[in-house]
């Protein structure tokens, strides 16, 4: 059984915010000096509205792709380490507290895209810190540290 299998991998969420590009390059030093896998998972939904012309060419699939590679990117430039990716759909936190089920620790941003600004932690840090199955490590950015 590989390290994967034996929930060992570190899962960091990503949303493209800083606080969450900032969450995966400490999960990297964490997967490395740790020797376990890492795997970076965005997770989205569809939004509450209607459809319109503009919303059928729109994708909020492929924007989440298009988001975890550009977070992967800003955190490593042109050389990342090795990772795995992934893009799931759901309700963000539920869907993080399921995936944590077999991981060995969940890595977030304390702060994400919405939200009030001035809160230390946002609605999926906090209710990933309480109903995660595995623990839970949330980084704040050092400019958020102030």
């Amino acid at each position: 059984m590989d390290a994967a299998e034996s929930g060992q991998r570190i899962i960091v969420g990503v949303d493209g915010s800083e606080s969450s590009v900032d969450a995966l390059r400490h999960a990297a030093r964490l997967a490395s000096a740790l020797a376990v896998p890492l795997e970076a998972v965005v997770v989205w939904s569809y939004p509450p509205l209607p459809t319109t012309g503009a919303m059928q060419t729109w994708s909020p699939e492929q924007e989440a792709h298009t988001t975890l590679d550009a977070a992967i990117t800003s955190a490593f430039g042109d050389d990342p380490p090795p990772l795995g990716r992934r893009v799931i759909a759901g309700p963000t936190a539920p869907t993080l507290i399921r995936e944590s089920s077999g991981a060995g620790m969940l890595v977030l941003g304390s702060r994400g895209h919405g939200g009030f600004v001035g809160l230390l932690l946002g609605s999926v840090s906090t209710a990933c810190a309480q109903y995660a199955a595995c623990p839970v490590l949330i980084v704040h950015s050092p400019r958020q540290a102030a």
